[in-house]
């Protein structure tokens, strides 16, 4: 006796498939193009600022608009200063204070990041694990935020600075572009800022002083440093001469 089958059945296998179809022939092909655009023009991206210098950023924008909203003047200071003009001390010291390990890791510390989960699961201060090329990745591409999606490009494009930018670019850019204090941004505008002298000529505590209060620029004063902005610029200094810098 033949068995008969459900029209409703029938019809729901037949739906699935006629899904199942249309994403393969119709979404997948859009969405493989879209990922091939997206590598392609990163990779442009990244490439094109290893030769020039990167105008303006997001965070420069936010703070700008923030300062508009709360009824002040927009302020943006911000001077280029190229490597070789700026003073060796200020390079080290931003090794010492916030990258031991930049000239040997491939963008990532390891070890950091390993001790940063440790002392975020313990339920202890937050800490952060990122490298210098991971704060210029999310520095001159992407957002400030605590995303997955912003981690997961921060990753991607402190990949790509570290294939196709040298570690003088890297270093190069990230003290060109990080906040220094309220409106300040790079070494050059922080050190005439701060100490009205040209990033040329810093001195060790001047440059440890700058690097010291980048956890916190809105907040910490590097001419009126608090005591533990002014013991952290005075651990910095005293280590700077154990690093190598990029020549």
């Amino acid at each position: 006796m033949a068995i008969k089958r459900s029209p409703t059945k029938n019809k729901k296998k037949q739906t699935k498939s006629s899904f199942g179809s249309i994403l393969k022939t119709k979404v997948l092909p859009w969405v493989i193009r879209g990922l091939i655009a997206f590598f392609v023009l990163t990779i442009l991206w990244v490439i094109a600022l290893r030769f020039t210098n990167p105008p303006i950023t997001y965070l420069m924008l936010k703070r700008g608009f923030e300062r508009k909203a709360d009824g002040k003047d927009w302020k943006l200071e911000r001077q280029w200063l190229d490597y070789d003009a700026m003073s060796n001390n200020l390079k080290k010291a931003a090794l010492a204070g916030e990258d031991a390990h930049f000239m040997t890791h491939n963008g990532f510390d390891t070890k950091a990041i390993r001790e940063a989960f440790e002392k975020n699961k313990e339920g202890k201060r937050l800490r952060g694990g990122s490298t210098i090329s991971q704060q210029t990745a999310k520095n001159v591409f992407l957002w400030p935020g605590r995303s997955w999606l912003r981690k997961g490009l921060e990753t991607y494009f402190t990949v790509l600075i570290e294939v196709f930018w040298s570690k003088r670019r890297i270093l190069e850019v990230y003290l060109n572009v990080i906040e220094t204090g309220q409106g300040v941004y790079g070494a050059e505008a922080a050190a005439q800022y701060y100490f009205h002298k040209s990033a040329k000529s810093l001195t060790k505590k001047e440059a440890a002083l700058i690097i010291a209060i980048l956890p916190s620029p809105q907040k910490w004063d590097a001419r009126r440093p608090s005591n533990y902005v002014n013991r952290r610029a005075n651990s910095i200094a005293r280590y700077l001469n154990y690093y190598k810098i990029p020549e």
